[in-house]
Parts: C-alpha cells; structure tokens; sequence
C-alpha cells in the first residue's frame, strides 16, 4: 500500500475550543410567570371591571336573580300607581306573612329541584301535617310544641318515604310523589274524619305562628341590623379564608358598597312595617321564614351535603364515581322536602284558622313549584340558590296582592301567574342554550 494511502486526510473536526466559542449560549432558565386570575383584574379594574364582568355573564346567559328584581320593580310601579297603599304597611305585611309558609315549603322544593327532580306531593304532605296537629293538640290534649314536632316529625317520614322509592327501588320521583299526592289526600281526609275542619285554639302557638306581630319598633330595626351585621361579617370571613388560601377575594370596598345596599333594603323594609300610621310591626312568620331560608342557605352553600347536592343534580353518575352516596344525598333533600311541607302547612292552617280538609289542595302544589322557578332555580337540576323561595315566592304574592287591590278576578290571577311562571322556564332554558353556545354549561 502506498505511503499516500496510509497517510491520513486533513481532519473535518473542529475543535472542542472552537466547537464551544460557536454554540449559542443557553440562558439559566428564566422563573414561571404566575397566572394571574381575571377575578383580580376585573377588581383592578373597578367599576369599568365589574361593568365589563356584567355583560359578559349577560351575553353568556349567566342572568343569575336579574330578571326577578327586574320584575319586582316593574310589578312595585306598575300596582302603586294603580293603587297608591300597594306599598303600604299593611299590604307588605300581608305579602310577608302570606309568603312565609308557602315560601318555607317552596324552600324544599328548591333542593328537590337542584337534583333535578320533582316532588308533586308537597301540598298533600303539608295538609297531612297541619291534620296531625289538629287531631293530637285539639282533639286529644297533647301539647302544642309536642304536636307540633310529631307534624313536622311526620311529614319528614313521609318525604323520606318517597325518596326510599326513588332512590333504592327506581321509581320515578314523578310518579312516587303523584302517588303520594293522591295517598296523603286520602289519609289527611281520613284523619279529620266527619267534622271536616278543626279550629284553631285562641293564643295556640299555631294560631300565632301567622297572627302575631312584635310591635315594638325595636324588633324590626333590630333585626334589620342583625341582618346587616351578619351579611358584612360573612364577606368579611369568606374574604379573608380566600386570601389565607391565595384565591382572589372581595376588596374591601366591595364588602362596603355590598353591605350598604342590603342596609337600605333591610332598613327600608323595617321602616314600612314600624312607622306609617296602621303599622303592626314585625310579623312572627317573616322571622320564622328568614330564619328557614338562612339555615337552608348555609347548608346549601356551606357543607358538604350542600355540594353534594349541587354535584348529583349535575351529573349523577359522575358523582357515584366520585364518592357521594347518591341514594342517601336523594333520600334526605326528599325527607326535607316532606319536613318543610308539613311544617309549612302549619301556617297555611293559621291563616285558615284552623286545619281543614282543603290545606294543601287548590293551587298550594303549583303556587310552591312556581315561585322556586320564577325564583330563579333551573328546573334541569344542578343550578340555583335558596334565596329563590324568598324572590319568587315575593313576586306571586305581590302580584296576587296588586290584583286583588284593583279588584281583579281570580281567574285573571292565575293566568297572570302561569305566564309568569311560562316566561321564568323560558328565560332559563334560552340562558342554559346561550351557556352552551358560550361554552359555559
């Protein structure tokens, strides 16, 4: 082999040296950005943020309690100018005590509705409930707070009868609560046997559940205050347990401005019941019904059954396999429905003066069933809030209130309210398809 052969060629290395003074440098990689939540910006923003934040929920169909408040200013003018005491004392406490013991059996209905079924027993369950405190208290001498608890006692039975069907044996919510419907009828018909009706014992705690009123002006302000106090309080504490856990909270001047206009409903609200001339005061069965919506509220939004509830209305299955025990979250809204119809049928039985065979029957079912949906709570399940008892409970009656004022037909009122009711499920079907169309639901 020739020396050329065996000679190596020129090498195409380059060297180490060379090779490294031509590579580009790599940076020391540079520290994550930290996502910042738009909720944050949006409070940077202030007004303009909110403003923004506003129509965009509008446009996605996020309408939230608008419509109703809409509604309540349109019905306040429209009837005042009609009749000039539509706003007066005597007929806002006639909307407040009337609302009570519907509103507080539209509460468990609320729950039945988050789970995206229905309960067409609550007015029989209701007047089962008064029936079983007639028969123990007035015609057998028990107790009235004793009677008074095996009611309530007995409608919670009776609801978590239908759930036991429901849930463990597969019948149709529907179609166990029809039956009930039909069953509690017979059995509230039954028990009050040939008289028919039961009066109402004078000074009886059932009596004044509806008739008495805390005429001290300090009762009603009071209360107002109280109420102002614990709903500041509460933005307070949930600010600051969102800020202990690095998620976006309310500024402080939110909590004011919010805290300042539930003052003026609260305040003006006392005004009208303490002050004008014929004012009664504070009517017992408003307390009672505030008292009802802000334990539900808590329960709703604050503990794990409420979440719970929330999870299976949306998405059974998908709640099955994260762990909830669906039978038994379906066996308890429906026993809570049963006990808020019969504890509110006590107070459809004080304002009848009496336990009768017709509590519960006429429209009490369809009056409960509308003002949780005009309220604002989705019938398809998994979407609404307590407070829409109390929002649309209000807006049947002041409607029946202003009717009644001006000397309208009853008939006129009932269909004044199924169109209510008809444009309450329209607004919330258009709102869950423009969620859709946004991406949202």
């Amino acid at each position: 082999m020739s020396d050329l052969a065996k000679t190596p060629g020129p090498s195409t290395e380059k060297p180490a040296s060379d090779s490294a003074s031509t590579a580009p440098a790599v940076e020391p990689s540079a520290a994550p950005i930290p996502a910042v939540d738009p909720r944050l910006l949006i409070r940077e923003e202030g007004i303009k943020g909110y403003w923004s934040e506003f129509t965009r929920k509008v446009r996605g169909g996020e309408l939230g309690s608008l419509p109703v408040f809409i509604g309540l200013i349109v019905i306040a003018i429209v009837f005042q100018l009609q009749n000039s005491n539509f706003l007066s004392a005597s007929s806002v406490a006639n909307i407040a005590v009337y609302s009570s013991g519907l509103g507080i059996m539209a509460v468990g209905i609320v729950f039945v509705l988050l789970l995206g079924e229905i309960d067409l027993s609550v007015g029989s369950v209701a007047g089962v409930g008064a029936a079983v405190w007639a028969v123990l208290n007035v015609n057998n001498g028990w107790n009235d707070w004793l009677a008074i608890l095996v009611a309530v006692l007995s409608g919670m039975a009776l609801g978590a009868l239908h759930g036991f069907f429901f849930a463990k044996i597969g019948v149709p919510a529907f179609v166990v609560t029809l039956a009930g419907f039909l069953g509690w009828s017979g059995l509230q018909d039954w028990m009050m046997g040939g008289e028919g009706s039961i009066n109402t014992p004078s000074g009886s705690v059932v009596e004044n559940l509806t008739n008495y009123f805390f005429e001290d002006k300090a009762a009603g302000y009071g209360l107002a205050l109280v109420a102002v106090l614990a709903y500041a309080a509460s933005l307070l504490v949930d600010s600051k347990r969102r800020k202990a856990a690095s998620l976006p909270a309310r500024p402080v001047a939110e909590i004011v401005l919010r805290t300042a206009v539930v003052a003026v409903l609260c305040f003006a609200v006392a005004y009208v019941l303490n002050e004008p001339a014929g004012a009664r005061g504070l009517p017992l069965a408003l307390v009672l019904f505030l008292a009802v919506l802000i334990i539900a509220d808590f329960v709703a939004r604050r503990t794990t059954f409420g979440r719970q509830v929330f999870a299976v209305g949306g998405n059974p299955e998908a709640a099955r396999r994260a762990g909830i025990n669906v039978d038994r979250v379906r066996i308890t809204v429906f026993a809570l429905s049963g006990t808020l119809g019969a504890f509110g049928g006590l107070f459809i039985a004080s304002l009848s003066g009496g336990a009768t065979k017709s509590v519960g029957a006429g429209n009490t079912l369809m009056l409960v069933i509308a003002a949780a949906v005009i309220g604002g709570t989705s019938l398809f399940g998994g979407r609404g809030k307590v407070w829409s008892a109390l929002l649309g409970m209000i807006v049947i009656q002041s409607i029946q209130q202003g009717l009644n004022m001006i000397g309208m037909a009853n008939a006129v009122q009932y269909m004044i309210t199924g169109a209510v009711l008809l444009a309450a499920v329209v607004i919330d079907s258009v709102s869950r398809r423009t969620q859709k169309t946004a991406g949202r639901a």
